[in-house]
């Protein structure tokens, strides 16, 4: 009996030690995860290539009010690192933009070339959407390199997406801009970086699901919500698109307005002219009488003709000298 109970003792020892064998596995494996989690799965959605010139750059829809990602094309069409810049935007009124806007700002920043600066703008905001609009407009053009600027949190999905669609032509490379809203290294720290990394996962996953199984696109695979334009050519069409008719009345109403504020300006001065004509006739007159009225009375002055006479008058008052007799001194 003594036998049976110790070697129950034995296996109970033994379950009890699996166990624990097994609950710090569990524990080391949870916390390998943990580690993984909180430090490369960051870097894991980040694509950062390294390039010397690209001749083109494509400026992805849905960065923030900093224009961050016009920002650095910007900066590398300035330093002759890019050729020409395609600014992606998806419609947000009924006939515009958020291309045009871009556009339009991105001109501002520097002396480009209008007829560098590309629009494409779409009607949806996913990414798919902007590689069906964009891929088939490069491959006519015979892209050979491209870089896609996008947030960091997406730049391994984004070139995932667009290498898909496009097959071995043209090369898609991505750069992280280093914006605030993401950091790889401590994306946990930050509510916004929390976002984007949790957003991005299951974005990157979601893509697996929508490109599954799907065709490469060609240059006559065009989706296009608008024309993909030069903003010189998009100058030159909203300029045609204004309406002369409608403008007309307004044109008329202001020349009205204008015409008489003219005429009662002219009038105005019309009147001053007149009034300054007459005040001068009038003024210097009623000034004169009044100067000569209040003027102390200073004594007159003697006129030259006066002084002779009193002089005359008095030469005659005055007895004339009588001249020395001479005198006989004899003795």
């Amino acid at each position: 009996m003594s036998k049976i109970l110790k070697s129950d003792k034995k296996d109970s020892r033994k379950k009890k030690n699996f166990s624990l064998g097994i609950g710090i596995l569990v524990l080391f494996i949870v916390a390998v995860f943990i580690y993984v989690v909180f430090e490369k799965s960051g870097h894991w959605l980040v694509e950062d290539d390294e390039f010397e010139h690209v001749k083109w750059v494509a400026v992805l829809d849905g960065q923030t009010a900093d224009l961050e990602r016009s920002d650095y094309a910007a900066n590398l069409i300035k330093e002759g690192i890019a050729d020409s810049v395609l600014l992606l935007g998806r419609r947000t009124f009924r006939d515009r933009s958020n291309s045009e806007f871009y556009a339009e700002d991105f001109m501002k920043l520097g002396s480009f070339d209008s007829n560098a600066v590309f629009l494409v703008p779409h009607n949806d905001p996913s990414t798919i959407s902007e590689a069906y609009s964009l891929i088939p407009w490069l491959k006519k053009h015979e892209a050979d390199t491209v870089l896609l600027l996008t947030d960091a949190a997406s730049t391994y999905r984004v070139k995932r997406i667009f290498q898909k669609l496009s097959g071995k032509s043209p090369i898609y490379i991505t750069k992280d801009i280093h914006h605030v809203l993401y950091n790889p290294s401590c994306w946990y720290n930050n509510r916004e970086s929390r976002k984007n990394w949790l957003r991005s996962w299951a974005s990157l996953f979601a893509s697996y699901i929508d490109i599954f199984n799907s065709d490469t696109l060609e240059a006559a695979d065009s989706s296009y919500y608008k024309p993909i334009r030069s903003y010189a050519e998009y100058k030159r069409e909203v300029r045609s698109n204004v309406n002369l008719q409608k403008l007309l009345p307004k044109i008329e109403d202001k020349i009205k307005t204008e015409s008489e504020k003219e005429a009662v300006k002219d009038s105005t001065k019309a009147q001053e002219k007149s009034q300054a004509k007459e005040a001068p006739k009038e003024q210097p007159k009623e000034k004169a009488v009044e100067k000569q009225a209040n003027a102390p009375k200073a004594p007159a002055k003697e006129q030259p003709k006066e002084k002779a006479v009193e002089k005359k008058k008095e030469s005659s008052k005055t007895p004339a000298k009588q001249p020395a007799k001479p005198t006989n001194n004899k003795k």
